[in-house]
């Protein structure tokens, strides 16, 4: 791999500004050989639509994640998410989410194929690290929502052989999983669900990796007490920085260590730690959400069709009528701090949700990964625990899911 971290110092920085040469120098080695792996891109939003071509090196508003990004950001390995909204919770509407999830698969599989010189599946650790060394970058694939699942046990059967290796248990609202964190009618299970605990069994029993990202507390807790292998949170951040539902709180935190799972750190600005915002724009958001008889707006994605293209070019002209400052690179550094001193440095990783919100002052897509490197290596972490938060610990958890599913073969 090319160093990657020289050409990635902002142009608008002074000299006064600029780290010690000795810094980047050593932050530059530790990120080429560390497996830098984002657990959660919504890259896939873009590889459905027509014309886009992941080999240009997009504008960051257009695509955080293209080939020459994953190039110059020294990124080996992510976890693509096939992201559904909630909708109808129907026989019909159940059918539409899985045959809208195939889709996905294959634009993802189509993409792979047609890149092939530079691209690869991957589903172990093994096969990422293989992958690299041959010189292409490892694609892994995670489920955000289980709604394609429906009530469906078998289905969780189908998209583990599809190669999906994680899934996020529920978005925005309630599903026939589990209650969500950000529901605007509120708890409809107190938790999991009768079929969610089914669910979590038998996720156990294929070894796929179950994800409580967006799920509810009382969710969170009751998969805890039902897993027999550790679990993950692919892209959620600390509700001690930034007081959001979705976000983890302390206790959580420590919860999920005792678990031997890890989080993979959300790096969305309003996640990363609690936006400063003008009573102005406070107002209008409280207007946006009578309008549309929401609570939050990741409540937005659970509107039908049409009315979420609507309530979506309202809120971009929210966000730049009334703009919010972004937090930056040395916020990410804060949050990583202080979920390392809750829950250990064995249990934090990144997952990024670039091409999902993601945009951080000095951290605007995927090109600009080493900058987190190098302000963890000016905070003084360790090449042991950079590598760690960079991979090392989701692909000890991928190791403990497998092993946990092959004791339960055994057993039975």
């Amino acid at each position: 791999m090319l160093p990657v971290l020289l050409a990635l110092l902002s142009p608008g920085l002074g000299l006064a500004q600029k780290p010690d040469p000795a810094l980047v120098t050593k932050a530059n080695t530790i990120h080429n050989q560390a497996f830098v792996l984002d657990s959660h891109q919504d890259t896939p939003i873009n590889l459905v639509k027509p014309g886009f071509d992941i080999s240009k090196d997009h504008d960051s508003q257009e695509a955080q994640v293209d080939l020459p990004k994953m190039q110059r950001g020294g990124l080996d390995g992510a976890f693509w998410a096939v992201y559904l909204g909630q909708g109808p919770r129907t026989p019909e509407g159940n059918a539409a989410a899985k045959q809208e999830a195939l889709t996905i698969f294959n634009a993802i599989r189509s993409t792979i194929q047609a890149h092939s010189s530079a691209l690869d599946l991957a589903t172990t650790e093994e096969q990422a690290l293989q992958i690299r060394r041959v010189g292409k970058r490892a694609i892994f694939i995670g489920m955000e929502n289980a709604y394609p699942i429906g009530q469906d046990l078998g289905s969780l059967k189908s998209f583990y052989d599809l190669g999906v290796r994680y899934i996020t248990l529920c978005h925005g609202s309630n599903n026939d999983i589990c209650d969500s964190a950000t529901d605007p009618t509120g708890p409809e299970h107190q938790g999991l669900s009768a079929f969610g605990k089914q669910a979590v069994v038998e996720m156990n029993r294929l070894g796929m990796m179950i994800d409580v990202s967006h799920a509810s507390d009382s969710t969170f807790y009751d998969v805890l007490r039902l897993t027999k292998a550790p679990i993950i949170a692919s892209h959620s951040s600390s509700r001690a920085l930034s007081n959001v539902p979705r976000n983890l709180s302390d206790d959580m935190l420590r919860a999920l260590a005792k678990n031997d799972g890890v989080v993979q750190l959300n790096l969305y600005s309003a996640y990363v730690k609690t936006e400063a915002k003008t009573p102005e724009r406070l107002a209008a958001e409280q207007a946006f959400f009578a309008k549309w008889n929401i609570k939050n707006f990741l409540n937005v994605y659970g509107l039908p069709a049409a009315e979420q293209q609507q309530a979506q070019a309202e809120l971009l002209q929210l966000e730049a009528q009334y703009p919010v400052a972004l937090a930056t690179v040395q916020d990410a550094a804060n949050l990583i701090d202080h979920v390392v001193k809750v829950a250990g440095i064995d249990h934090v990783g990144i997952g990024t949700d670039f091409d999902g919100g993601t945009r951080l002052t000095g951290l605007a897509d995927v090109g600009e990964l080493p900058a987190l490197t190098l302000e963890l290596v000016k905070r003084g972490y360790s090449e042991k625990d950079i590598n760690k938060i960079w991979s090392g610990n989701l692909f000890r958890v991928m190791k403990a899911v497998d092993k946990a599913r092959a004791l339960v073969t055994v057993k039975k």
